[in-house]
């Protein structure tokens, strides 16, 4: 079965209370919507921040949430000096601390830095369509020049997303892949 891929650039998710804290009044609207229904990138951007090590442009997603969530690859942890958890969205606690910059304001998370783990978002209805009930996790097969094998793909399940692969730039650099392409998923791991 084919699933379509979407490569995740390093972004933040933000609460409304840490955003005002950076942006004061100013609005946080959609420049692009994406795949997954409701989410959008933004037209903010922040700096991140570790020590004396910085990253500038990193785009808000949208909307608010109920966390603060920086999402950054591994290359990007060797050169902020950190070493965030691969996890879940949302599952921050005990994840790498970072601060926030805005022009003269920063804002320091004591937790909220994690690099994503590969998932692809489904409905129950999908699930059962594509009989993967009690399936925890999935491989994925990639054809091409640098062809090869994803193993650990996460289910996240939510009655309103769309079928859709997320990585991270770390493996779709690593595999020649971009969002738009069609994977195979090839096996199954029950949980």
């Amino acid at each position: 079965m084919k699933v379509l891929l979407g490569i995740s650039n390093r972004h933040a998710h933000l609460t409304e209370e840490t955003y005002k804290k950076l942006f004061d009044s100013q609005p946080l609207e959609a420049v692009k919507y994406l795949r997954q229904p409701g989410q959008f990138a933004s037209n903010r951007f922040i700096t991140i921040k570790n020590g004396d090590k910085e990253i500038s442009n990193v785009r808000i997603v949208g909307p608010f949430r109920k966390y603060d969530q920086v999402e950054i690859s591994r290359t990007d942890s060797y050169y902020l000096k950190l070493n965030p958890p691969v996890r879940d969205s949302g599952d921050i606690e005990g994840s790498s601390p970072i601060s926030l910059i805005n022009g003269s304001v920063e804002v320091h998370l004591n937790e909220g830095c994690i690099i994503a783990n590969r998932h692809i978002h489904i409905t129950p209805d999908e699930v059962k369509k594509y009989n993967l009930e009690n399936i925890k996790k999935v491989k994925i097969r990639i054809e091409g020049e640098k062809a090869g094998i994803l193993e650990n793909v996460n289910l996240k399940i939510a009655s309103n997303s769309k079928f859709e692969l997320h990585l991270d730039n770390d493996d779709g650099n690593a595999f020649n892949v971009k969002t738009g392409d069609e994977l195979e998923i090839i096996e199954m791991e029950e949980e």
